[in-house]
């Protein structure tokens, strides 16, 4: 009985200490300059750099050929590299590889597949013809915004010209330490 009073007394106390610590002063005596109206900054169309790791990576003939695994940048800020993971399953037996960031072309819209197949027999067949939306022309990095793609804050796929086997071929890259 003397705990239940004790413990009800502590949460008054609180209780009443909180609400005495809420309180605004009635007068001041700081006569600075009236608060600065809030501004934000709109990223509208930005990409985070966060969310960059694991983008998809397909070639020009639709293949997916790896994952973004990082970015690396200069030290004013520009990224030069792309470390693309190649291979592998769940991470074990993965390739890194750092390829030019200029050489990727991110696309905001999903890989488009176009499917030709006649055969009835097996309707599962890889389809005889697929295109990339946006495949790689150059290094314009440059790609139509969506409503859907752009308020996910990171492209949908990046496109590399190359294969898995010359992706696989290349230097292995390696964090120094």
């Amino acid at each position: 009985m003397l705990m239940k009073s004790i413990a009800a007394g502590l949460a008054g106390t609180a209780l009443l200490a909180t609400v005495a610590f809420a309180q605004n002063p009635t007068t001041t005596t700081d006569k600075s300059a009236p608060a600065a109206t809030a501004t934000t900054t709109s990223a509208s169309g930005e990409w985070r750099a966060s969310k960059m790791a694991g983008v998809k990576v397909y070639n020009e003939a639709n293949e997916n050929i790896g994952s973004i695994n990082d970015l690396l940048m200069d030290k004013s800020g520009n990224v030069k590299l792309a470390v693309i993971g190649v291979g592998g399953f769940l991470g074990m037996g993965e390739h890194l590889v750092a390829v030019p960031y200029e050489k990727l072309k991110f696309v905001n819209e999903a890989v488009a597949y176009t499917n030709t197949s006649t055969n009835p027999a097996n309707p599962n067949a890889k389809p005889a013809a697929t295109t990339t939306t946006g495949a790689a022309t150059g290094t314009d990095k440059t790609a139509t915004t969506t409503s859907s793609s752009s308020s996910k804050w990171y492209p949908d796929h990046a496109v590399f010209n190359a294969t898995k086997d010359q992706l696989k071929s290349m230097p292995e890259f390696k964090y120094s330490e």
